[in-house]
């Protein structure tokens, strides 16, 4: 049963920006005003280049981030869990959201309007620290996904996507604890669906990964580590 009202007091996600600072009395006020929204799996949470509504976190499911690239291709950006934000890129700088997100599984995100971000980031100092420092490894980041992608081959594009996507989720009885289509997989590393299904035949012979239908298993991550190891492989998750 999905719920509809969320308290942000009684919530688990430790690593959530605004669960991590429940405990200051100035926030109290502010977390009234938050919504929590239900989306069903493939519903859009944010559309590209709609009205910004605000950031939204992500109280339970998993959740794609995703923008239109050359000739309307879905190109994915990153994923989302439980604790995690979305739609900070059009915060505060765009009257629209650059970026699209929609729910890999049935999900619930918790919403605060522009209003109340600003609000809380003009009274709250502690919170606009953790704020300012999470845009700057944001932006790290992201800088240093498109300095490795510039060199890498369509085997370590797959290959980091597939590390990425396991630092993320995690495995469960030997196989990643999320099930994505090839395209999406595809959408993330930007490369192909085709060249996605060569690259995991090729890996699965060589007995680096385990493949069951949709589901894919990484037994030794260390042994992948080593074949992107040149491009400065770091903790993206």
């Amino acid at each position: 049963m999905i719920k509809h009202r969320i308290d942000c007091l009684s919530c688990s996600n430790s690593e959530c920006l605004i669960k991590k600072h429940c405990g200051d009395p100035g926030i109290t006020s502010y977390l009234s005003r938050k919504v929590s929204i239900p989306a069903r799996k493939g519903q859009n949470i944010i559309i590209e280049g709609s009205p910004i509504h605000g950031l939204y976190f992500v109280y339970s499911g998993r959740v794609k981030v995703l923008t239109t690239g050359i000739n309307g291709r879905e190109q994915i950006l990153r994923f989302a869990k439980e604790g995690e934000m979305l739609g900070q890129r059009g915060f505060s700088t765009h009257q629209y959201y650059p970026i699209g997100a929609s729910a890999l599984e049935d999900t619930i995100v918790c919403n605060f309007s522009m209003e109340v971000m600003k609000e809380m980031l003009l009274n709250l100092p502690k919170l606009s620290y953790d704020f300012i420092s999470f845009y700057a490894e944001e932006l790290h980041r992201s800088e240093t996904k498109v300095r490795m992608f510039a060199h890498m081959t369509v085997r370590e594009k797959v290959i980091d996507a597939l590390l990425y996507i396991t630092r993320k989720f995690g495995s469960k009885k030997n196989f990643i604890n999320i099930t994505l289509s090839r395209k999406e997989i595809a959408d993330f590393a930007g490369t192909t669906e085709e060249q996605v299904i060569r690259v995991l035949s090729s890996l699965k012979k060589e007995e680096l990964i385990l493949l069951s239908g949709k589901k894919i298993g990484v037994p030794d991550a260390d042994i992948l580590k080593k074949e992107i190891a040149e491009h400065h492989y770091f903790i993206q998750s």
